[in-house]
């Protein structure tokens, strides 16, 4: 498997591409090396494209694979397939001023739509449900609270894995 997830899909080394482009290079490979075509396919091509395809398939993680190579190419080097964009461009606080405090709120629709929004919304779901269950099963009682708590406390901890990392990260 090559450690480049770029070169194993033919993508140039860039962060800023976009999910249409990643996705159309992994179908071509699919389509091109399955192994169930009748040929036979290429198994260690289809499995080094899908690795790359779960590694590039979000912005986020085609930042940190670019930044991955341009560490591997050294800190005073660039890789060989293209400059590094502007920091301004990477980092919204390249200009030095602190962070806004609602900054991460106004990222939370992007965090959801780029993470795992179907994952998310079926935590949501069994949350709702287990919570409506203890409200049914033991209403007025003083272990109700208690168990809500749970269940919000479970589907905020395991949920954070369904986002998209922040873009400070």
């Amino acid at each position: 498997m090559t450690p480049d997830p770029f070169e194993a899909l033919g993508l140039p080394a860039r962060p800023d591409l976009d999910d249409e482009t990643v996705r159309a290079a992994w179908r071509a490979i699919a389509a091109a090396t399955h192994p169930d075509r009748p040929d036979g396919g290429d198994l260690a091509r289809y499995t080094a494209a899908s690795a790359a395809y779960a590694e590039l398939r979000t912005p986020w993680g085609r930042s940190e694979a670019y930044a991955d190579l341009v560490q591997r190419a050294g800190h005073d080097s660039e890789p060989a397939t293209g400059p590094l964009p502007p920091i301004a461009d990477c980092d919204p606080r390249a200009d030095g001023l602190p962070r806004h405090p609602l900054a991460a709120v106004l990222e939370f629709p992007a965090r959801i739509r780029y993470g795992r929004p179907g994952h998310l919304l079926l935590r949501a779901v069994i949350a709702a449900a287990l919570a409506l269950g203890v409200l049914q099963l033991i209403p007025g009682t003083t272990a109700a609270p208690a168990d809500i708590t749970g269940v919000i406390t479970w589907f905020v901890l395991t949920g954070r894995r369904d986002l998209a990392p922040p873009p400070e990260r």
